[in-house]
């Protein structure tokens, strides 16, 4: 594959601190030592947005003893679309060189701490070599998700052919920022049953509307309802590490929410919405008026038929506790997995070195042949078997049987009997819309929300995202389609949200996900739904490959394993508006995808 995928080698980079003996005239610069965009705004950086009093003050990172330099590099050490981590003595930073200027930020994306360096350089971000996350190298501003936070940015000057980075020490050791929000002007009651703005569900696609609303200087009542007994946490998460607790997952606390004026109601299920009196009725009887609202209830499990539905310890894997209850009753114990989506097949390989024996029952000939191909799925079930999992495909559950009303076995419909102790269901899931029958919002015969590419439904003031969606998709000529990916949702959360200011903004994006087993990571990027060939680089066999999946003449998704960071760049090349050709991935040399220099 050429000099693709070669590792650079090590640099030395000699440091020379010094703390600040005198602080330097900062008050009006931002971190970057550009004139700060905070100096004359609202806190949302935006003038006219919020009150001076609710204006949450910046950081006070303007002590000397705050703040460390390092002459971290030699002028030339660096070329054009070169990135480097550096150490600055009280933290590292990544040190970035495009069109002839030194920028330097956070050197660990926020979503879940991958090294920035081996990651993609593009056109003024930085795009994360695991999951596809982007960040502004002037700002460190996130552009494109997952994750919720940005990167600090530090000084950068060259003095005597030396590059010298001034950093703040405490945004060094965080690594991480939230842009500025404003606060909530209006004086309510909480017990007021009326929102400017409702969100219903507080997945990735809610929360990510609420702050958006906030950075975008929104100042009105905002209230997210969510099932969920916890504050927004990292579902995703739950099927990899099942012994994990909410508080582990967790993604923004309560004070967090409290902070920024963003109400949230859990255990709130919502059973009726009513478009003409703008008003949504809960189950436990309270009813919320609205201005505009956002539907985001994401998915839930799809219904299966079989006999002995009520069996104990058959589990949906919805929350940290069923996740929590499934690693216990299954320690040392047998555990059958029903279905093998990425869910199922996540908890298959999490419970192999906790349960006596793991059996998968799947309906089709190889795990994930739909989505990824049949060779790569072939490839994966081998790693499972390997890992001592047994495989009973072309098979569907007949019935669940139990004694004193625990599970004991599981019954196939080829008549054979699988011995169980707990049970997960992970056979896909359908949108949880089920509420919506009756509101008049257009629903396809699958109850998927159908939305334009603001996210706006055909009622006024009533928007949709995450799952539960049919989304017009530019790259497939604006075809709705449906992609339930926890990063696509977050994307949907901040264009709605933008449409609800009135700033209407496409989606420019490029599908991304990934999938955890037995250590090792499947990274996916595109819209490959529809392939009719794949194409594969490397060895399926030691599992270090990239699949290229075609429709036509034209690469519409890839995939790897031990690749890194091959899915990303692939991304940036998608995501810039280029199309890869089919006959450009055959070769075996896929070289080409490396952009020496900066573009």
């Amino acid at each position: 594959m050429g000099g693709c995928f070669s590792k650079p080698k090590p640099v030395e980079v000699k440091v020379e601190l010094s703390l600040l003996e005198k602080e330097k005239e900062v008050d009006g610069l931002s971190p970057n030592g550009k004139a700060s965009p905070f100096a004359d705004c609202r806190p949302n950086g935006a003038l006219g947005h919020g009150s001076d009093d609710d204006s949450t003050p910046l950081p006070p990172y303007h002590k000397p003893r705050d703040y460390v330099e390092a002459s971290v590099c030699h002028v030339k050490d660096l070329e054009n679309g070169q990135m480097r981590e550096v150490d600055l003595g009280s933290g590292r930073a990544l040190l970035i060189k495009e069109h002839g200027e030194f920028s330097a930020m956070g050197h660990k994306c926020p979503h879940y701490g991958a090294p920035l360096v081996k990651g993609v350089l593009s056109k003024g971000h930085v795009r994360c070599p695991w999951h596809g996350a982007c960040f502004n190298i002037a700002t460190g501003d996130i552009e494109d998700f997952p994750g919720l936070d940005s990167l600090p940015t530090f000084q950068v000057r060259v003095e005597k052919d030396k590059v010298i980075i001034r950093a703040n020490k405490q945004a060094l050791q965080s690594q991480k920022r939230s842009k500025p929000m404003a606060r909530c002007s209006a004086v309510i009651n909480s017990s007021t049953g009326f929102s400017h703005v409702l969100i219903i569900g507080s997945g990735p696609a809610g929360l990510v509307c609420a702050e958006t609303l906030r950075q975008e200087g929104f100042t009105d009542r905002i209230v997210m309802c969510t099932m969920d007994r916890h504050p927004p946490y990292d579902r995703p998460k739950l099927s990899k590490s099942l012994d994990s607790t909410a508080e582990q997952l967790r993604l923004r606390s309560m004070d967090f929410l409290q902070e920024h004026d963003i109400e949230l109601l859990t255990e709130k299920e919502a059973v009726a919405i009513d478009v003409k009196t703008r008003s949504v009725t809960f189950e436990d009887g309270l009813r919320m008026e609205y201005r505009k609202l956002f539907i985001a209830t994401g998915s839930k499990p799809k219904p299966m038929n079989y006999k002995g539905k009520d069996v104990r310890n058959v589990f949906h894997l919805r929350t940290p506790e069923d996740a929590n209850s499934i690693a216990r009753l299954a320690n040392n114990k047998n555990a059958v997995i029903v279905g093998t989506s990425f869910v199922g097949m996540e908890v298959a390989a999490a419970l192999t070195d906790k349960a006596h024996s793991v059996s998968i029952i799947g309906i089709e000939s190889v795990p994930f042949k739909k989505a990824l191909g049949e060779k790569v799925g072939k490839a994966i079930m081998k790693l499972f078997e390997a890992n001592r999992v047994k495989f009973y495909m072309l098979n569907e559950v007949s019935e669940m049987i139990g004694h004193h009303g625990q599970l004991k076995e599981v019954v196939l419909k080829s008549g054979k009997v699988l011995r169980a102790d707990v049970c997960v269901i992970g056979a896909g899931s359908v949108p949880a819309t089920g509420f919506l029958k009756q509101s008049g919002l257009h629903m396809d015969s699958k109850g998927f929300i159908t939305v334009n590419k603001m996210m706006q439904t055909n009622v006024d003031g009533v928007f949709a995202g995450g799952d539960v969606v049919m989304f017009p998709f530019p790259p497939r000529n604006n075809k709705k389609v449906n992609i339930p990916h926890w990063q696509m949702a977050h994307v949907h959360g901040r264009v709605a949200a933008l449409s609800m200011m009135g700033r209407a903004t496409e989606i420019k994006t490029v599908p991304y996900f990934w999938s955890a087993m037995f250590g090792k990571t499947i990274r996916y990027a595109g819209y490959g739904d529809g392939f009719d060939d794949v194409i594969i680089q490397g060895d399926l066999d030691e599992l270090r490959f990239v699949a290229f999946y075609t429709r036509s003449e034209e690469v519409v998704a890839v995939a790897s394993m031990n690749y890194d960071p091959i899915v990303s760049r692939v991304a940036e090349v998608l995501g810039s508006g280029k199309t890869i050709k089919k006959r450009d991935v055959e070769t075996g040399d896929i070289s080409w995808l490396i952009d020496k220099g900066s573009q």
